[in-house]
């Protein structure tokens, strides 16, 4: 049976008994995009691992953890070896004890930093040039350090919520999937436009297997202000992928809906965009979202985040 007549027996309001037609429970597979939209599920096997040759990226897209710890060990590293070349030259530093790597890491960091408080300076020639070096480097590894740190905090992000599932319900006498989108922030998106995709397994009639990406149109697939909530709309006719198709289907094809979102963030005047994605156990069929828009005493309109992720039986109506 298709999911059309499924759905169309299921529409009438006075419906209170609808079968259960969740998806079958599978093994978890792997995503093309997480649900966090930052990483895909992808395994790279024979891929050689080249992170350290775009330093510049793999810089901006490490976590602030992993960031902060890495400048910390290449500081400490990075005077470690100017003590070294200090405790080279012999005794160099005025007012250091010979041979003591304490003070000669102390005062590198001194030099490194500009912060001269003229306890221990340079005596020696050799000490002199290690100085010139180190003041050099210094001042090149701040601008990068500076630069970095300004580069990874005016980067553009986007806040945007999604549902933690799609439905599937009856709108306009035909089965529609719906899914809906939030912005978490206190401000405007600027000409924002979503796109759809459903990602399934294929094989051909060569017998070649592969994962192929079809287009799925939507009722509004841009909005000129995307300030609160946002419910895109699919309607599963039949030039939909989704046409004919039951949960068990989707289940087995191994079904994935991805979602991306973008627009012109008024705070940063900046493109951001955001992404997300079903497979086939979170897409609740027969159902629909709880309504979260009400209206105040004073004729104000209120948004209720506390039910954005709620679904209820297609039949309630309350």
């Amino acid at each position: 049976m298709s999911c059309q007549s499924i759905l169309l027996m299921a529409a009438p309001p006075s419906s209170r008994n609808l079968p259960d037609r969740s998806p079958p429970q599978t093994s978890l597979r792997p995503r093309l995009v997480n649900r966090s939209g930052s990483k895909t599920g992808i395994v790279r096997v024979g891929a050689k691992m080249a992170r350290w040759r775009d330093p510049y990226h793999l810089l901006l897209t490490l976590s602030w953890v992993q960031y902060l710890i890495l400048t910390f060990i290449s500081f400490v590293a990075a005077n470690a070896l100017f003590a070294f070349l200090y405790l080279l030259g012999g005794d160099g530093i005025a007012n250091a004890q010979p041979g003591s790597f304490p003070d000669a890491f102390f005062f590198s960091v001194q030099t490194m930093a500009s912060i001269g408080y003229g306890a221990m300076y340079p005596t020696t020639t050799w000490a002199n040039l290690v100085v010139t070096i180190e003041a050099l480097t210094g001042l090149l590894g701040l601008a990068m350090a500076t630069g970095l740190m300004f580069a990874r905090f005016a980067r553009p992000t986007a806040r945007v919520l999604f549902s933690k599932n799609a439905v599937i319900t009856v709108q306009d006498g035909l089965p529609t999937l719906m899914l809906r989108a939030a912005n978490q922030r206190h401000n405007q998106v600027i000409e924002a436009q979503t796109r759809m995709t459903l990602v399934r397994n294929v094989t051909t009639p060569e017998g070649e297997f592969m994962r192929r990406f079809y287009d799925m149109k939507l009722v509004r697939s841009q909005t000129p202000v995307f300030v609160l909530t946002w419910t895109m709309i699919h309607p599963i006719d039949s030039d939909s992928p989704l046409y004919d198709l039951t949960p068990e289907d989707l289940a087995e094809i191994e079904a994935e809906v991805v979602v991306t979102l973008t627009g012109l963030d008024e705070t940063f005047a900046q493109t951001i965009h955001a992404r997300y994605s079903y497979i086939a156990s979170e897409i609740q069929w027969n159902m629909r979202f709880e309504d979260i828009l009400s209206r105040l005493p004073d004729g104000r309109r209120a948004v209720d985040y506390r039910r954005f992720h709620e679904v209820v039986p297609i039949g309630d109506r309350f």
